[in-house]
Protein backbone atom coordinates (compact mmCIF):
# COMPACT_ATOMS: atom_id res chain seq x y z
CA UNK A 1 0.00 0.00 0.00
CA UNK A 2 1.28 3.46 -0.86
CA UNK A 3 1.32 6.32 1.60
CA UNK A 4 -1.57 8.87 1.51
CA UNK A 5 0.50 11.49 -0.31
CA UNK A 6 0.87 9.23 -3.34
CA UNK A 7 -2.80 8.35 -3.79
CA UNK A 8 -3.85 11.52 -5.61
CA UNK A 9 -2.70 10.78 -9.13
CA UNK A 10 -6.24 10.49 -10.53
CA UNK A 11 -5.09 7.84 -12.98
CA UNK A 12 -8.57 6.37 -13.39
CA UNK A 13 -10.01 9.81 -14.15
CA UNK A 14 -7.74 10.30 -17.16
CA UNK A 15 -8.32 7.15 -19.19
CA UNK A 16 -8.48 9.21 -22.36
CA UNK A 17 -4.80 10.15 -22.01
CA UNK A 18 -3.62 6.79 -20.65
CA UNK A 19 -2.15 4.66 -23.40
CA UNK A 20 -0.20 1.46 -23.82
CA UNK A 21 2.68 3.39 -25.42
CA UNK A 22 4.91 3.98 -22.39
CA UNK A 23 6.92 6.78 -24.05
CA UNK A 24 3.91 9.09 -24.36
CA UNK A 25 3.65 10.12 -20.70
CA UNK A 26 5.48 9.63 -17.43
CA UNK A 27 4.30 6.89 -15.04
CA UNK A 28 1.99 7.84 -12.15
CA UNK A 29 3.59 9.09 -8.97
CA UNK A 30 2.54 6.04 -6.96
CA UNK A 31 4.27 3.74 -9.49
CA UNK A 32 7.41 5.89 -9.56
CA UNK A 33 7.77 5.92 -5.79
CA UNK A 34 6.10 2.57 -5.10
CA UNK A 35 7.93 0.00 -7.23
CA UNK A 36 11.25 -0.39 -8.98
CA UNK A 37 9.72 -0.82 -12.45
CA UNK A 38 7.97 2.56 -12.24
CA UNK A 39 11.15 4.21 -10.99
CA UNK A 40 13.16 2.70 -13.84
CA UNK A 41 10.57 3.82 -16.40
CA UNK A 42 10.61 7.38 -15.02
CA UNK A 43 14.42 7.43 -15.03
CA UNK A 44 14.73 6.14 -18.60
CA UNK A 45 12.16 8.59 -19.95
CA UNK A 46 13.87 11.68 -18.57
CA UNK A 47 17.43 10.62 -19.47
CA UNK A 48 18.97 11.75 -22.76
CA UNK A 49 18.07 9.50 -25.67
CA UNK A 50 15.03 7.90 -24.01
CA UNK A 51 12.81 10.97 -23.82
CA UNK A 52 9.05 11.24 -23.89
CA UNK A 53 7.72 11.09 -27.44
CA UNK A 54 4.20 12.51 -27.54
CA UNK A 55 1.97 11.61 -30.47
CA UNK A 56 1.64 14.02 -33.38
CA UNK A 57 -0.78 16.84 -32.67
CA UNK A 58 -1.32 19.74 -30.30
CA UNK A 59 -2.55 20.10 -26.74
CA UNK A 60 -3.20 22.86 -24.22
CA UNK A 61 -3.02 21.79 -20.59
CA UNK A 62 -3.92 24.21 -17.77
CA UNK A 63 -2.62 23.72 -14.24
CA UNK A 64 -3.70 25.65 -11.14
CA UNK A 65 -0.79 27.85 -10.10
CA UNK A 66 -0.30 30.09 -7.10
CA UNK A 67 -1.51 33.22 -8.92
CA UNK A 68 -4.00 31.61 -11.30
CA UNK A 69 -4.03 29.36 -14.33
CA UNK A 70 -0.65 28.26 -15.65
CA UNK A 71 -1.09 26.94 -19.19
CA UNK A 72 1.15 24.84 -21.41
CA UNK A 73 0.62 24.64 -25.16
CA UNK A 74 2.62 21.96 -26.98
CA UNK A 75 2.64 21.10 -30.67
CA UNK A 76 4.31 17.80 -31.50
CA UNK A 77 5.42 16.38 -34.81
CA UNK A 78 5.84 12.92 -33.26
CA UNK A 79 9.58 13.13 -32.59
CA UNK A 80 11.42 13.44 -29.30
CA UNK A 81 11.61 17.24 -29.53
CA UNK A 82 8.48 19.42 -29.55
CA UNK A 83 7.74 21.47 -32.64
CA UNK A 84 6.44 24.36 -30.52
CA UNK A 85 6.05 25.01 -26.79
CA UNK A 86 4.40 28.03 -25.23
CA UNK A 87 3.84 28.71 -21.55
CA UNK A 88 1.07 31.06 -20.48
CA UNK A 89 1.94 32.37 -17.01
CA UNK A 90 -0.82 33.49 -14.63
CA UNK A 91 0.56 37.04 -14.41
CA UNK A 92 0.27 37.57 -18.16
CA UNK A 93 -3.48 38.21 -18.03
CA UNK A 94 -3.20 40.23 -14.82
CA UNK A 95 -0.67 42.51 -16.50
CA UNK A 96 -3.05 43.14 -19.39
CA UNK A 97 -5.59 44.53 -16.90
CA UNK A 98 -3.08 46.85 -15.20
CA UNK A 99 -3.66 49.89 -17.50
CA UNK A 100 -7.41 49.71 -16.81
CA UNK A 101 -6.74 49.56 -13.07
CA UNK A 102 -4.71 52.77 -13.27
CA UNK A 103 -7.06 54.92 -15.37
CA UNK A 104 -7.65 58.20 -13.54
CA UNK A 105 -5.05 57.47 -10.87
CA UNK A 106 -1.70 59.11 -10.19
CA UNK A 107 1.64 57.72 -11.44
CA UNK A 108 2.63 57.04 -7.84
CA UNK A 109 -0.28 54.56 -7.61
CA UNK A 110 1.49 52.23 -10.05
CA UNK A 111 3.77 50.72 -7.38
CA UNK A 112 1.11 49.77 -4.79
CA UNK A 113 -1.28 48.58 -7.52
CA UNK A 114 1.45 46.48 -9.07
CA UNK A 115 2.22 44.98 -5.66
CA UNK A 116 -1.41 44.38 -4.71
CA UNK A 117 -2.06 42.06 -7.66
CA UNK A 118 0.98 39.94 -6.66
CA UNK A 119 2.74 40.49 -9.97
CA UNK A 120 5.78 38.38 -10.79
CA UNK A 121 7.90 40.40 -13.18
CA UNK A 122 10.00 37.43 -14.32
CA UNK A 123 6.93 35.92 -16.01
CA UNK A 124 6.51 38.97 -18.21
CA UNK A 125 9.67 38.71 -20.29
CA UNK A 126 7.77 38.53 -23.57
Amino acid sequence: MTCPTLEGSGRAEHKSIATDEKRVFLPPKEDTYGNIEGLMQQFKLVMFGHGVRPPKGEVYFPVEGANGELGFYVVSDGTGNPYRVRVRPPCFTIMSALPKLLVGEMIADLIPTFGSVNMIGGELDR
